[in-house]
């Protein structure tokens, strides 16, 4: 590391009576990996909308200096000016337009007044390469993944050629492969002299790929550690402000009687397609949890979304909530036999982000608030209130706007609206993706109540420690098949891969 790029003294900023930072300051080096880490809430997106130029000068106090000089971002174009480009957790692309015209607006390549296309599509492969996005230029945007459209963020991020490049959450979405390319192409920037802010809940990564962290709490600063000379629980405590003895609380599991059987499943997307899930078997008893993994594609998502009624032409199999059979496509009988799904795209599929928390808490089930064809307000308020409590959901009032409050409030909210439905059968796709660590303990200590309480739950994740930390079973897909089953004691992370691969290595004796 060299001089410093990047330095903010003493930042404020107040949203009316709310302080969301409160004199931080924060240093960043060239050549540099610095994260920044914090709870949701903690002041991370309001420190970066600052250097985004969002924020504008003016609008808070304190210095931000670039260069050892200080800079007055009044708009996005003025930070971009000064070597700052930020890519956001929130993609700003426009979906009806083509890669190549995302990646280059506004500075698209002309030869004699006209639009140069094979300039712009050589730009745009060079620029995708960059990423590891092998996708032709002129695809429509809003034909890709969540995944690609993320990559493509990045890739228009770097066609200005940042000093700084800020990443808010850049592997949110990504499967583990793209999660690696992204990775190298930080370090690649990093050895080019880019100094690079990275925010991510994922303290795994925060630790492969930074050189300083910076916590915050409650709009303020506690401390900058150097990353090599500490650990996960140093910074987990600095965040939450309490120490953490276990992300992965244990509990001892009392099985009860079957809830949840499947048997022989064959589902296909749709009529004359082949079988996108094959030969799914298995049980899940009343106070377990059994969780589920495999890599991106792999049948994780259609498996919860068909056990709903949700997705798919069911070919071949069973499935049973205590012994009543559930037919394909009726989500009302699950409903009605005790299963609920938290799904995994929470904005898209969970919730109405333009309402309030008490109606989308009690959005699936307002027959029990509702009195003579009307909602009972009365009814409403109370029993939002409750699981508001009992959850402990962080909003102004019960009107606030869902899409208001925090990732880990909203999850919150996805849950409660699941638990209301008086399930006995839960199903939960990828729960705490995209919430802080805090927030992350809340879902933990919630699973075990729910299954101490006699719930089965049936759990998707993407991060192999928090699948091998709170399910009591795990079964692997490889492409639509479960490619192995294990115990907790059993499940080792290589051995899990493995699975998820479709190869078997013998146990640990």
């Amino acid at each position: 590391m060299s001089g410093l790029a990047l330095e903010a003294r003493r930042i404020a900023k107040r949203f009316g009576g709310v302080h969301a930072l409160r004199g931080v300051s924060f240093e960043l080096a060239a050549g540099e990996v610095h994260a920044l880490c914090g709870e949701n809430g903690a002041g991370k997106s309001t420190l970066i909308k600052l250097l985004a130029g969002i924020h504008p000068h003016g609008s808070y106090d304190g210095q931000i200096l670039v260069d050892g000089q200080e800079v007055r971002l009044r708009s996005a174009r003025d930070a971009e000016a000064v070597g700052i480009g930020v890519i956001h957790q929130e993609l700003a692309l426009f979906p009806d337009l083509s890669v190549a015209e995302n990646l280059l607006l506004g500075r698209l390549p002309t030869r004699r007044g006209l639009i140069d296309w094979i300039a712009a599509q050589s730009e745009s492969r060079r620029l995708l390469d960059q990423v590891g996005l092998a996708i032709d230029p002129a695809t429509l945007l809003g034909t890709l993944g969540i995944a690609q459209q993320q990559l493509v963020e990045i890739a228009r991020a770097l066609a200005r050629n940042p000093r700084i490049l800020v990443l808010d959450e850049p592997t949110a979405a990504l499967a583990r492969h793209e999660i690696d390319t992204l990775l190298e192409l930080v370090l690649r920037l990093k050895s080019r002299g880019v100094a690079c802010i990275y925010i991510s809940h994922k303290l795994d990564e925060v630790f492969a790929i930074s050189d300083r962290i910076t916590v915050l709490r409650d709009g303020t600063a506690q401390g900058t550690l150097v990353t090599r000379e500490t650990d996960a629980g140093a910074v987990i405590e600095r965040m939450v402000g309490r120490p953490i003895e276990n992300l992965y609380p244990r509990r001892d599991v009392r099985r009860g009687s079957p809830m949840l059987r499947v048997r022989g499943l064959d589902v296909a997307p749709g009529p004359r397609l082949p079988p996108r899930l094959r030969d799914i078997d298995f049980t899940v008893h009343a106070g377990e949890v059994l969780g589920v993994g495999g890599l991106m594609g792999a049948g994780r998502s259609e498996l919860l979304l068909h056990l709903m009624g949700l997705w798919g032409e069911r070919r071949g199999g069973s499935v049973e909530i205590s012994g009543i059979s559930l037919a394909a496509h009726d989500v009302r009988a699950a409903m009605r036999a005790g299963m609920a799904l938290v799904t995994e795209d929470r904005k898209r599929l969970g919730l109405v982000p333009g309402a309030g928390v008490a109606f989308n808490l009690t959005l699936a089930s307002l027959h029990d608030i509702t009195r003579r064809g009307f909602v009972d307000g009365a009814a409403e308020a109370a029993v939002a209130g409750r699981i508001a409590g009992e959850l402990r959901i962080k909003a102004a009032t019960l009107e606030t706007p869902v899409g208001a409050l925090s990732g880990g409030n909203q999850q919150k909210v996805v849950i409660g609206k699941a638990l209301l439905t008086k399930p006995r059968v839960l199903l939960l796709d990828e729960p705490t993706r995209g919430i802080d660590v805090g927030a992350k303990l809340e879902v933990y200590e919630l699973v075990n109540r729910l299954t101490e309480a006699g719930h089965a739950i049936v759990l998707v994740s993407s991060e192999l420690p928090e699948l091998m930390g709170i399910s009591d079973r795990i079964i692997m897909l490889h492409e639509g098949r479960i490619g192995g089953e294990f115990t907790r004691a059993e499940a080792t992370q290589p051995l899990l891969v493995a699975a998820a691969m479709g190869r078997s290595p013998a146990r640990a004796a």
